[in-house]
C-alpha cells in the first residue's frame, strides 16, 4: 500500500502540469487563470507529500500497480472538477455536475450535463478538450509515469492499461522506450489533426474551422471521445471537414502498436496480416455502404450526402466518439440496427475506444468454433488462433470473464437507470449501452438533454423503485411519453426504441420504417 500510495504522488505531481496550458489559455483571452492555478497547486501539494510521508519504498509489484491505475483515475477527475467549480460556471455549479462532466472527460465517454456549450468560455471549453485528451493518452501517460519504477510489473501494468487483450510487443530495448514510442504516435496523430482541420479554415473550405475549433476537434477525434466545442456536434461543419474528422476517427481506431509499425517502421506486410485490423477495415466499408444505401434508397440524402453520412456516423459509432451530423436515430430500420451492432463491437485494442473491441468478438468466435468441433471430435487438439498466433487458456479466460462482467454491468445498468423516473426499459437499455460502451457523445440532433439525470441520485433510485414495487410509476409518468433525457444517451436510447415492439412510437418514427 506505501508504494502505492508513494506512485500515486509521484503521478499526481507531474498531473499538476496539466493545469498549466488552461490558465495560459484564460490569460491570453481574458479570463483569470486563477482556478487552474490553485487546483494545480493543490495537486502538486497533495502528491508532493504523499511522496513525503511514504520515503523509501520497494519496487512497485503487480497488484500495486492495478491499485496506481484505479486510484489516478478516480483523482484525476476529481481534481479536474475543481476548476469549473471555482471559475463559476453556472451550468456546472453543483459538485456533481462538474464531477461529471470531469469524469465523462477523462474517460473520454462524451457524455455532458452542459445543456449551453457556446455560453462556456474559452479557458473552460478548452480545459474540457484537454481533459479529452488527456484521457485518451492516458495509457501512455502513466505509463511513462509509472514504468521507470515497475522493473518487474512494467508489461504487466502496460497491458492492464492497453484497453483489449493486446500482445504488448517490445517496440524498444525497455517497455518504457515502447510507451515512449507509443507518446510519440499520440502526439503525432494529434498534431496532424489540428493542422489538417486549421488549414481548411485557412483556406477558406470551411470559414468556421478557426486555430481553436480544429485544436478542439482534433483532440476529440483522436481520443475518440466526442467532446465537441459547439452544440450542433459536428453538424455545421462543411462536408470537406466532415470527410477529415471521419478519417481522423478511423486513424484513431487502428491499434497504436499497428500505427507505429506503419509510420515509423514500414511493416506493411506485418499490419496487413493483422485479423483485427482487416476486421476492422472490413466491417467500416460494409456498414458505411449499407448505411449509405438505405439513406440513398429511402430518400434522405442523394448519393454524396448519403454516403458521406453514412461513412461519418459508421466510424464515430464504431469508435465510440459520439460525433452526429444528422439525427440518425431516426433513420430505417437497417441502418439503425447497424449502427446498434457496430456500437457493440468497438474499434481495435490498443486504442482509445470504448466498447468491447474487434479482437475480443475475433476470440469469442473462433473459441466459439473450437468447442463446436470438439463436441464433433472430442479428442482432436484445436487450438484457438487470432492472425496466426495461438491465444493462451490465460487470455481465453479473460475474455470471457470481461464479457460476462460486461453483460453483468449493462444489465445492472439498465435496471438502474429504468427506476429513473419516466424512463422506459428501452431508455434505460439505451443510457446503459452509451455508458457501459464508452459512447456518449452527441448522437442526436438536436441533443435531448433535460434535467432527469442531473437530479437523480441513490435516494431518488431507491423511492423510485418503492414506488415500482408498491403501486407501480407515478400518475405523470402515465400521461406523458417515455423521454430520453440522458446526457449523452439520447440517440441509443431512441435507436432501441425503435427496433422494440411498437407499443411507444416516437415523434421521430416513419411509417413503414
Amino acid at each position: 500500500m506505501r508504494t502505492a500510495l508513494g506512485v500515486v504522488g509521484t503521478l499526481l505531481a507531474w498531473y499538476a502540469l496539466a493545469f498549466v496550458p488552461p490558465a495560459a489559455v484564460a490569460l491570453a483571452v481574458g479570463e483569470p487563470p486563477w482556478p487552474f492555478l490553485v487546483t494545480g497547486s493543490a495537486v502538486a501539494l497533495t502528491g508532493l507529500a504523499l511522496r513525503r510521508l511514504t520515503g523509501p519504498r520497494p519496487p512497485l509489484g503487480v497488484r500495486e500497480g492495478f491499485l496506481v491505475v484505479v486510484a489516478v483515475w478516480l483523482l484525476a477527475p476529481a481534481f479536474g472538477a475543481v476548476p469549473f467549480l471555482l471559475g463559476d460556471v453556472p451550468q456546472l455549479d453543483r459538485p456533481a455536475d462538474a464531477w461529471f462532466e470531469a469524469m465523462s472527460g477523462f474517460t473520454a465517454t462524451g457524455a455532458t450535463v452542459v445543456t449551453d456549450l457556446d455560453a462556456l468560455g474559452t479557458d473552460m471549453l478548452f480545459w474540457r478538450q484537454f481533459s479529452h485528451w488527456l484521457g485518451g493518452a492516458g495509457i501512455i501517460v502513466l505509463a511513462l509515469a509509472v514504468l521507470p519504477r515497475l522493473r518487474i510489473g512494467g508489461r504487466e501494468l502496460l497491458r492492464s492499461e492497453l484497453p483489449g487483450p493486446v500482445e504488448i510487443e517490445t517496440l524498444g530495448e525497455t517497455v518504457r522506450g515502447t510507451a515512449r514510442r507509443l507518446w510519440k504516435v499520440y502526439l503525432a496523430v494529434t498534431a496532424a489533426g489540428v493542422l489538417a482541420l486549421a488549414a481548411l479554415g485557412w483556406a477558406g473550405l470551411d470559414r468556421r474551422m478557426g486555430l481553436f475549433d480544429a485544436f478542439s476537434y482534433a483532440t476529440s477525434a483522436v481520443s475518440l471521445g466526442g467532446f465537441a466545442p459547439h452544440d450542433d456536434s459536428a453538424r455545421g461543419l462543411a462536408p470537406v471537414t466532415q470527410w477529415v474528422l471521419c478519417g481522423l476517427m478511423a486513424v484513431a481506431g487502428v491499434n497504436l502498436l499497428q500505427l507505429y509499425r506503419l509510420a515509423a517502421l514500414r511493416q506493411v506486410r506485418a499490419a496487413a496480416r493483422d485479423e483485427e485490423l482487416r476486421t476492422y477495415a472490413v466491417l467500416l466499408v460494409v456498414a458505411s455502404g449499407v448505411v449509405a444505401a438505405e439513406l440513398w434508397a429511402a430518400g434522405d440524402a442523394g448519393g454524396a450526402g448519403a454516403l458521406r453520412h453514412g461513412a461519418f456516423q459508421a466510424v464515430s459509432v464504431m469508435t465510440t466518439t459520439g460525433f452526429a451530423t444528422v439525427d440518425w436515430a431516426v433513420w430505417g430500420t437497417v441502418a439503425t440496427l447497424t449502427l446498434l451492432a457496430l456500437m457493440f463491437v468497438g474499434a481495435c485494442a490498443g486504442s482509445a475506444s470504448g466498447s468491447v473491441k474487434v479482437v475480443r468478438h475475433l476470440v469469442l468466435l473462433r473459441f466459439t468454433r473450437r468447442e463446436l468441433e470438439q463436441a464433433v471430435h472430442p479428442d482432436a487438439v484445436l487450438p484457438v488462433r487470432v492472425s496466426g498466433r495461438v491465444i493462451g487458456a490465460r487470455v481465453l479466460r479473460s475474455v470471457l470473464l470481461f464479457a460476462l462482467l460486461y453483460l453483468l454491468v449493462l444489465a445492472v445498468g439498465t435496471f438502474c437507470l429504468t427506476l429513473d423516473a419516466g424512463t422506459g426499459t428501452a431508455t434505460g437499455a439505451g443510457r446503459a449501452a452509451a455508458g457501459a460502451h464508452r459512447a456518449g457523445g452527441r448522437r442526436g440532433l438536436p441533443r435531448q438533454r433535460r434535467p432527469g439525470l442531473r437530479r437523480a441520485g441513490p435516494l431518488r433510485l431507491v423511492r423510485a423503485a418503492r414506488r415500482r414495487v408498491q403501486g407501480g410509476p407515478r400518475r405523470a409518468d402515465a400521461a406523458r411519453p417515455d423521454r430520453d433525457r440522458a446526457p449523452g444517451g439520447a440517440a441509443p436510447a431512441r435507436l432501441l426504441a425503435r427496433v422494440s415492439p411498437p407499443d411507444r412510437a416516437g415523434p421521430g418514427r416513419r411509417p413503414g420504417k
